[in-house]
């Protein structure tokens, strides 16, 4: 509506040909507090109306069918096709496809969504990185899934970081960095940074942005955009679990046209 914030968030990534994607925003739904107000989630205590009238909102901008994933924080990965059913019996963390009309998507709430396609626009992809599932290895899955069905290479896929929740809000313990590889008594400072809580147990700052960056290149992909939202810091525009526990869920989604 003419001025109300727009729902939805567009990629910094340059166009590709048949390739459409976007992020949903908190705002412009119908959900009451605390799930104000464009909740897609069913799973979080929203009303079920609510969700669906939402969703009816998010159908009306997709020009494709959406596939709703039953996310697990795990690294499998579904190829969608005319076939596949829009909710999933069995969980995926992640979704690729070659068929037009058809939207791969990913929910999250501090997590990072992870939207992929080939720059000749023939295949789009979308992972949920939440930390678990970054460091099981969820962005090379679905790279590799990609490009094996494509044929085509890593540096031939466009890479685009959703918001997530942001390096100066996400405190870790240990095992965070362990599943990363890194040494507590050594991290990479790029990726975690010490902070001391007052009754002297460390904790560290991670920087998830720049660990999935850090995993895609090593993968081969050249082209990342995105990563810079925090959705801890920015109440107007994103859900966080870290920062409200009982929230709604934004979705991030990539089709071809």
């Amino acid at each position: 509506m003419t001025g109300q914030p727009s729902a939805w968030l567009q990629p910094d990534w340059p166009a590709l040909p048949g390739v459409q994607a976007l992020m949903s925003l908190r705002m412009g739904g119908v959900s009451v507090p605390p799930f104000d107000s464009f909740n897609l989630s069913l799973g979080v205590g929203d009303e079920a109306s609510a969700v669906h009238a939402n969703r009816a909102r998010l159908q009306a901008r997709l020009s494709a069918r959406p596939t709703w994933l039953r996310q697990v924080h795990g690294c499998e990965v579904l190829q969608i096709d005319a076939d596949t059913p829009e909710h999933p019996a069995q969980p995926f963390d992640a979704a690729w496809t070659r068929e037009r009309g058809m939207a791969c998507m990913v929910g999250a709430a501090d997590c990072m969504p992870v939207l992929m396609a080939t720059r000749d626009g023939g295949a789009v992809g979308a992972a949920h990185a939440g930390w678990r599932s970054l460091a099981g290895g969820v962005v090379e899955a679905t790279l590799l899934a990609m490009c094996k069905g494509q044929g085509r290479l890593p540096a031939e896929v466009q890479v685009w970081l959703g918001p997530c929740i942001g390096p100066r809000q996400f405190e870790v313990g240990a095992d965070v960095l362990r599943a990363f590889g890194e040494d507590p008594q050594r991290p990479d400072p790029a990726h975690f940074m010490a902070r001391p809580r007052p009754d002297g147990e460390l904790r560290w700052l991670a920087n998830l942005p720049a660990l999935a960056r850090q995993r895609l290149q090593a993968a081969g992909v050249q082209e990342i955009s995105g990563g810079a939202d925090c959705t801890v810091e920015d109440r107007s525009r994103f859900f966080s679990f870290r920062r409200d526990g009982r929230t709604g869920r934004m979705v991030a989604a990539i089709w071809r046209d």
